[in-house]
C-alpha cells in the first residue's frame, strides 16, 4: 500500500465512513453456480454516500502487464489532499476484449471492497473466510497478489463447486504431464473469470508456467 506523507485526516474520515457503511447487497447471480453475489454497482451503492459525506473520493486507474494480467490501482483521496492506494493484479481468463473486460470488473469490485472494508451483507462462512486475508493484506501495507486472490476465490466457492474445480485441475495436470495442448483445453472450457482464478490456485507452478507459455505462443501466432 502507498500513502501520502501524512494520513491523519483521511484515516479519521475513513473510520467515520466505515461506521455508517452498509453491507453490499447480493443482487447479481452467477449463472454457473446459481449463487448470488454483490456486483460492482452494489459495492459502490454500499459505500458511495458514506465516503462522499466524509469528503473521500475514489479513483481507480487501470493498466495491463505482459503476463496477461489486468492491474487496478484503487486510490482513496481526502479533501485535505491526503491519500492511500492499493494495487491489485489479476490474470485474465482470455486475452481478448471480453476476457480483459470481465477481469477489469472483477478487479475493480475486489479492489474497492478491500480498500473501504465492504463485505456482502449476508456473507456466509466461506465468503467471510475469504475476505479476511484480503483486508489483512491491505492492513499490512502489502500488494494483494494474483496468487492470493486466486486462493480467496477458491475458498469463496461452495463445496460442490470446489469439488468440480478439483476435478478440472486433475484433468489439466494430466494433460500437462502428457505434454498436451493446455491452451486449447482451457479455451474449450469457457471458464469465467472467477472460475479461472479459483482453478489457478489448485495448479502447481510448473503447470501454470506451461499454460502461460502456450497462451503467449498462441497469441504470437495469431499476430503473425
Amino acid at each position: 500500500m502507498k500513502t501520502s506523507d501524512s494520513i491523519k485526516d483521511i484515516s479519521a474520515a475513513l473510520a467515520k465512513a466505515q461506521a455508517i457503511m452498509a453491507g453490499a447487497r447480493k443482487d447479481a447471480t452467477n449463472p454457473h453456480y446459481k449463487s448470488r453475489y454483490a456486483d460492482l454497482a452494489a459495492v459502490w451503492e454500499a459505500c458511495r454516500k458514506a465516503l462522499t459525506d466524509n469528503e473521500i473520493a475514489v479513483v481507480q486507474m487501470t493498466n495491463t502487464s505482459e503476463k496477461d494480467e489486468i492491474i487496478v490501482e484503487t486510490r482513496l483521496v481526502h479533501s485535505s489532499g491526503e491519500w492511500m492506494e492499493g494495487r491489485l493484479a489479476l490474470p485474465v481468463s482470455k486475452a481478448d476484449a471480453q476476457g480483459f473486460g470481465s477481469a477489469l470488473t472483477y478487479a475493480r469490485r475486489y479492489g474497492l471492497s478491500a480498500a473501504v472494508g465492504i463485505a456482502p451483507e449476508d456473507d456466509d462462512g466461506n465468503l467471510a473466510a475469504a475476505a479476511k486475508p484480503i483486508k489483512q493484506a491491505y492492513a499490512n501495507g502489502e500488494a494483494h497478489t494474483a496468487r492470493a486472490v486466486a486462493v480467496d476465490a477458491f475458498e469463496a466457492m461452495s463445496e460442490e463447486s470446489k469439488t468440480w474445480l478439483r476435478e478440472q485441475a486433475i484433468e489439466i495436470i494430466d494433460i500437462a504431464e502428457k505434454n498436451g495442448n493446455l491452451h486449447a483445453h482451457i479455451e474449450a472450457q469457457n471458464y469465467d473469470t472467477e472460475e479461472k482464478l479459483a482453478l489457478w490456485s489448485l495448479l502447481p507452478s510448473n503447470v501454470r508456467s506451461a499454460i502461460k507459455k502456450q497462451q503467449n505462443g498462441a497469441r504470437l501466432a495469431s499476430q503473425a
